[in-house]
């Protein structure tokens, strides 16, 4: 009996440990387990701006005149049904310089979908992109951060980088601009002690709620240029990956 009860626990614990590390290597945004991803090199003082969830006709014209105005650029990764409805939206997006990047079709989590549900998600989006923007899609960023082996995989035979981020707080949800702005430059702070650029995600768009408040996200933004560009340099994923 005894022995019986040390097995299933060694079991137990095992296929906790399993979970665990599944876990950890499907959602971590610094885990590699599954793949290579690009999070940010050692290069403290660079910082890379890049907005998620979007486009929204709301808030993703008032980020534009942000950006614009302070001549920053940025990297938008889109829902591709959301872009689907909003082309002129997109196009305005590119025109401006910023640079455009896949976040699947409909915002699944993909660690959880079938190879042929993260086939259709990643390139119905790619298609969608380039048929609006006329031009490849270099970067992919999963829905929730969220994959496994298949969806970096699928992600590299569309040609695309998946990018995930070293900076994001929950400002989906956060209502004030403050509280974002100042948990972000915390972790811009850190990595920058440790030598390391940053990856920040803020949400211009809302993959639940489309027609959610996203002010807050758009003025934490604008905190965060107006802290760093005397300091630090704003720039482009392609800088990083060329």
């Amino acid at each position: 009996m005894a022995i019986g009860i040390t097995t299933g626990l060694g079991v137990t614990t095992a296929l906790g440990l399993a979970a665990g590390g599944f876990a950890y290597a499907s959602l971590w945004p610094g885990s590699q387990l599954f793949g290579s991803t690009l999070i940010a090199p050692q290069r403290p003082g660079e910082l890379a701006l890049t907005f998620d969830d979007g486009p929204n006709p709301a808030f993703t014209p008032r980020l534009l005149e942000i950006l614009a105005s302070r001549d920053v650029h940025a990297t938008f990764f889109l829902v591709g049904s959301y872009a689907q409805a909003q082309p002129a939206l997109v196009r305005q997006i590119v025109a401006a310089g910023h640079q455009i990047g896949n976040h699947s079709w409909s915002h699944l989590n993909l660690a959880r979908a079938s190879a042929s549900q993260i086939e259709e998600q990643l390139s119905r989006s790619s298609q969608t992109l380039e048929q609006i923007t006329g031009a490849p899609i270099r970067y992919f960023r999963p829905p929730f951060g969220a994959r496994r082996p298949e969806v970096l995989r699928a992600a590299r035979r569309l040609g695309m980088v998946p990018v995930l981020w070293n900076a994001m707080t929950s400002d989906w949800k956060n209502t004030s601009a403050d509280s974002i702005a100042q948990r972000l430059m915390r972790k811009i702070d850190r990595l920058e002690r440790h030598g390391r650029a940053a990856i920040i995600v803020l949400h211009d768009g809302n993959h639940l709620d489309p027609v959610a408040n996203r002010t807050p996200s758009l003025a934490a933004a604008a905190q965060l240029i107006s802290r760093y560009q005397p300091t630090h340099q704003f720039v482009s994923l392609d800088s990083w990956t060329q």
